[in-house]
């Protein structure tokens, strides 16, 4: 009896996807916007399904699957598709950075809850990280304000109002390639200004 596992319309289709994902994260490698654009909206939605479930709040959710999505696009060039699928591994990025967000966030509540128990006493670390966190924020804000207005509009829109590109392109009434271009060509200007990946 032969064994037909595996060889399914299914699984086929499966090849195909994996396939073509391979091609467009292969041409995102060597600077192809478009085909990351495509890329981008092909995985996005695993990913963030992924996060959700981690991370259990949208907005926080679509945050880790910016971010992890913006550390595919970095790290393009070194896929091995002879390890895994494409979706597996950006899943794979996406958990990393959702675990690392809720580590982050538990450890501010631990901290908070030694503050309590200190009563008002005030240490040292405390106000080093409240001044750094609050350098941040400005450095942030300084980098958002060298972008275009478009730029700005599509970033602040997207991460913090938790929009799709197809979304904020109906909110601004532009076409979504150039909202999706105007995003890219943010995201690595602030990148840039606040050195990141550098």
């Amino acid at each position: 009896m032969t064994s037909t596992a595996g060889t399914g319309p299914g699984r086929s289709a499966a090849r195909e996807r994996n396939a073509h994902l391979v091609g467009l994260l292969q041409r995102s490698a060597t600077g192809d916007q478009e085909a990351f654009a495509a890329f981008y909206d092909a995985v996005a939605p695993s990913a963030y399904g992924l996060a959700r479930k981690i991370v259990r709040d949208a907005d926080l959710a679509a945050d880790v699957t910016q971010e992890a999505l913006v550390d595919v696009w970095r790290s393009a060039e070194r896929f091995n598709p002879d390890r895994g699928s494409v979706v597996g591994w950006v899943c794979s990025i996406t958990h990393r950075r959702a675990v690392d967000l809720i580590r982050s966030t538990q450890s501010g509540r631990d901290r908070e809850e030694r503050a309590g128990v200190a009563g008002f006493e005030r240490d040292r670390d405390d106000v080093s990280e409240a001044v750094e966190s609050a350098e941040d924020r400005e450095r942030v804000t300084e980098c958002l304000g060298t972008l275009t207005g478009l730029e700005y509009e599509a970033v602040t829109q997207a991460y913090y109002g938790g929009l799709t590109y197809r979304q904020v392109a109906e909110r601004l009434g532009a076409k979504l390639a150039t909202v999706k271009s105007r995003m890219r060509s943010a995201l690595q200007r602030l990148q840039d200004c606040l050195g990141v990946g550098a």
